[in-house]
């Protein structure tokens, strides 16, 4: 899965990788969680012919998709993630795969190790700051779903689609998000003239040596820690015995969110 990622890049930095014409001024994000604003870019409407200017255009999305149909949000799950495999036949992406289809840059994404036990405390386990190994951006493909509220407002809502990971992250997850390289960028953004059967060889993982993965210290867990420290390597040690008998259950980690 992907359940928290960072963009700390620049506005200036991030629009070029985008193909986006300018972006409003954003500070660093570290530490971004599901029901968080977060930007997407997509295809945008045509140019005149002998124009220079992009034709993408960012979007800010809640990080959470809501589908059209929902009558009661307070009872549907949080779609924060979209399975690529089934992402075309499922009824809550079907129409986003085929309309909306958006790219999410990022810097990285983090991801919690897998364990068939539970640790001390609730808690998830060694976090991994996962990033491009020769730095830069990267872009997750995304979809975006506008969701009408009851009281007539709209709200833009989007998720991260997601595909069994390489072997280069299997041994923390068995998922990563799905990343779309700039040299696809246009055709995955095409929503016009392809159809998601056209691009579905792009749903795959990103190459081996692409990621490198970084141990970090559980400050990552919490939505509050939004700092750069959270990125800096560390390893997560067993609880202290006295935590171990406080609250059981109850933290707040990365799980509390879902």
């Amino acid at each position: 899965m992907c359940g928290r990622f960072a963009l700390t890049a620049t506005p200036d930095q991030t629009a070029a990788f985008l193909g986006l014409a300018e972006l409003e001024d954003f500070p660093a994000r570290y530490n971004i969680a599901p029901t968080q604003p977060v930007l997407m870019a997509i295809a945008g409407l045509p140019q005149a012919p002998g124009s220079n200017l992009p034709d993408r255009q960012p979007m800010l999305v809640r990080w959470g998709l809501i589908p059209t149909w929902v009558k009661d949000t307070r009872e549907f799950p949080l779609l924060f993630n979209a399975r690529s495999e089934g992402a075309t036949e499922k009824a809550s992406f079907r129409t986003a795969m085929r309309h909306r289809r958006a790219l999410v840059p990022a810097s990285g994404f983090y991801e919690w190790r897998q364990t068939n036990r539970k640790e001390p405390g609730g808690k998830r386990g060694q976090p991994y700051w996962v990033r491009p190994k020769h730095g830069g951006l990267v872009a997750f493909a995304g979809l975006i779903e506008t969701y009408a509220e009851p009281g007539g407002s709209e709200m833009d809502t989007g998720a991260i689609l997601t595909v069994n990971a390489n072997a280069g992250i299997a041994h923390i997850h068995d998922r990563m998000p799905v990343v779309i390289n700039p040299q696809d960028f246009a055709r995955w953004l095409d929503c016009r003239t392809l159809e998601p059967r056209d691009v579905a060889d792009l749903l795959r993982p990103a190459q081996l040596d692409f990621f490198e993965a970084i141990p970090v210290s559980d400050l990552v867990n919490t939505v509050a820690n939004t700092g750069p420290e959270i990125q800096e390597r560390g390893i997560v040690g067993p609880a202290p015995e006295k935590a171990r008998r406080q609250k059981p259950g109850a933290d707040d980690s990365q799980m509390t969110l879902f």
